[in-house]
């Protein structure tokens, strides 16, 4: 065999074998050899390593961070313009709801049967609406653009645009039936109950803090009465405010910059401003029992509607997009005769109904 090296020789031979590759990749990218002083004394000799940046090197790192801004900004300023718009969006209901309490009562600025319906909701936030909120601007059904209200805007689930009207049935058609009187019920053609009443014109008004607000206004609103059986959501709703956080800028999409808030109910009034998700839960027909798990499992932050919530959510079905016939609520209705049930809403029509709870029907989901 060959000669045997020792620990010290391989050490050296190491050394000797990185100082060779040090120097020629040193005189490769052109470095200086300098001679330095020590600590001690002698002098030493060092290899400058290319401490400086080419400007190849330069420009490209330059590209890079271009390319990681450009795909992270505009998701950074999606997600602060979400925060921004959560947060505004709390702080107008509770100002609304606030506003709202303070308010004898919301019915009778106007009556349905005056014959001339174009002022009523005009007449509540001039009379009503303005005693207690700070308010503007307003606007009438004929000047909507005035206040900042947008002409068109994006549905909930992205799919359609949708043009916002200048009269209650505009925006809801289930508020009047052909083939109903004021405020009475009827079936239509394909069977359907229906419910009618007068239309009424919409108007809008702009708050100290740049919101723009749409309102449609019954000036006949009902109150709940004990309801605990079948009947029409359209008379319990008072107002319903469409909202635009930032007046006549975009995106202009409901669930982002557009929004709604309903009062309902004369007195003791209830004010909710139902956020629901985008889509109903894909493939689910089931029953009550199990609903409220249904939406955790889409998503934790979000649960069943209410009933109003419910009821405020077939209001502006329009700005949904996509929506199913009938949806359950979490709210729950003892029934002597058949135990408890749980409210349904037909969006279809507008009525209210207590089903047994292991029934089926299809599920909206709304966020926390």
């Amino acid at each position: 065999g060959g000669p045997v090296l020792s620990g010290s020789s391989v050490a050296l031979g190491l050394r000797l074998a990185l100082n060779a590759t040090t120097r020629v990749s040193g005189q490769e990218r052109g470095l200086d050899r300098r001679t330095l002083v020590s600590s001690q004394g002698k002098p030493c000799s060092v290899a400058l390593l290319g401490l400086a940046f080419t400007m190849a090197e330069i420009l490209l790192s330059l590209t890079i961070i271009g390319v990681v801004a450009a795909i992270t900004l505009p998701s950074l300023t999606g997600n602060i313009n979400e925060r921004t718009w959560n947060t505004q969006r709390k702080a107008l209901y509770a100002r609304f709801s606030q506003a709202i309490a303070l308010m004898p009562a919301l019915n009778g600025y106007g009556t349905l049967d005056a014959g001339d319906t174009s002022n009523v909701a005009e007449t509540f936030i001039t009379n009503g609406l303005s005693k207690v909120l700070k308010i503007n601007n307003i606007c009438s059904h004929d000047h909507l653009d005035d206040c900042g209200i947008p002409t068109k805007v994006t549905t909930l689930d992205g799919t359609s645009s949708f043009s916002i009207p200048a009269t209650l049935v505009g925006f809801n058609e289930m508020f009047s039936g052909s083939a109903c009187n004021a405020g009475n019920a009827d079936r239509n053609s394909e069977g359907y109950w229906t419910y009618g009443q007068i239309d009424t014109k919409a108007a809008a008004f702009e708050t100290q803090n740049g919101e723009s607000i749409l309102v449609y206004y019954n000036p006949a609103c009902q109150g709940a009465m004990g309801d605990t059986g079948s009947y029409f959501s359209q008379p319990k709703m008072c107002a319903n405010f469409i909202y635009d956080l930032n007046g006549s800028k975009g995106p202009n999409t409901v669930g982002k910059d557009i929004g709604w808030i309903t009062a309902m109910y004369p007195s003791d009034a209830v004010v909710v401003a139902p956020m629901p998700l985008s889509h109903d839960i894909s493939g689910y027909m089931g029953p009550q029992l199990t609903a409220g798990e249904k939406c955790k499992e889409m998503d934790s932050e979000s649960r069943l509607p209410n009933r109003d919530e419910l009821a405020s959510m077939f209001y502006n079905r329009m700005l949904l997009g996509r929506y199913a016939e009938f949806y359950w609520s979490s709210s729950l209705e003892y029934d002597v005769s058949g135990g408890t049930k749980a409210w349904l809403h037909y969006f279809n029509f507008g009525r209210h109904f207590p089903y047994a709870r292991n029934d089926r029907a299809y599920i909206r989901c709304v966020k926390r």
